[in-house]
């Protein structure tokens, strides 16, 4: 049983499937003259793909041997099997929802998801343009599940499902899901996720289940915003190189850190407070900046 729930084996399940929608999305996109992909963005995705992919390969031992450490000090078991694997289901989406939410939030963990949200175009090749340095970790936030009785194995193969279903939602192809609407992640849902609109910033960031934003009051519906999606970031790099395009935020941490009379909080905030703090006022957080939109464009 073990064998078959392998991440590895559903990754790899996975690629004829999704190479399949992919060409499908492109074809559809280019005859109802969308223009959803270029190349140039296709094979950056990739290449972000390829990194993640490599760095997940050398900590896979390293992350597992922790989650197999803390299973061993597991303070629960859970029974029967389907409760088991109903309550993994649940925590380990809300893992990833507190992870995400910590990614977009603390700064430095924007520095590894930007290279996430860095394409202004979105279509499913989008869900593998990786936040490459993830994998460094990732496992922490799985650390919980372990010590509440969920076997390591067990928990990476549900990431992994999830994860497919998290890629599959990155598509302009279709519209608003209706009842799904109200407890899954829909396209609908994700779109706002990766736009640049101020109002959209920080918003909808579970990937499975939409009710955690909604929970915490991270939700908003697509066309709560009148203009048109814009995806991408506020501030776009002025790079097509992958490197730099992996390494921006990292550099401009380092340039915000290194000005000259900083205190220690100061720069302590430049690299773990929210993106856009700064110290002078000079830069808005999305916070800061949908205060004044929502002042502006009143329910």
């Amino acid at each position: 049983m073990d064998s078959i729930l392998n991440q590895e084996v559903l990754y790899r399940a996975s690629v004829p499937f999704f190479v399949v929608l992919i060409l499908a999305e492109l074809l559809y996109s280019n005859l109802k003259g969308m223009r959803l992909y270029t190349l140039r963005d296709s094979l950056t995705s990739a290449f972000f793909a390829l990194c993640n992919i490599s760095l997940d390969m050398l900590m896979k031992v390293f992350s597992f041997a922790v989650l197999t450490g803390c299973y061993r000090y597991k303070i629960i078991s859970i029974t029967p099997a389907w409760l088991y694997w109903l309550a993994l289901l649940l925590l380990q989406d809300l893992a990833y929802w507190t992870q995400h939410t910590v990614d977009h939030r603390v700064r430095l963990g924007w520095a590894v998801h930007i290279t996430h949200h860095n394409s202004e175009h979105y279509n499913l090749t989008t869900g593998f343009r990786s936040s490459v340095f993830q994998p460094l970790y990732r496992y922490v936030y799985f650390m919980p599940l372990a010590f509440l009785g969920f076997q390591p194995l067990h928990i990476m193969f549900m990431y992994a499902a999830t994860q497919i279903y998290g890629n599959l939602v990155h598509t302009q192809t279709i519209d608003r899901l209706g009842l799904l609407e109200t407890f899954m992640v829909t396209p609908s849902h994700h779109r706002v996720h990766h736009a640049s609109n101020t109002p959209y910033l920080d918003k909808n960031m579970g990937m499975l289940f939409i009710w955690w934003d909604k929970m915490f009051g991270t939700f908003e519906r697509e066309g709560r915003d009148p203009e048109p999606i814009r995806f991408g970031l506020v501030s776009p790099i002025e790079s097509h190189n992958p490197v730099r395009m992996m390494l921006s935020e990292f550099a401009a941490i380092w340039r915000d850190v290194t000005q000259p009379n900083l205190t220690i909080g100061q720069r302590w905030m430049y690299v773990f407070g929210p993106p856009g703090w700064s110290h002078d006022g000079s830069k808005q957080t999305s916070a800061q900046m949908q205060v004044v939109w929502n002042i502006q464009h009143p329910l």
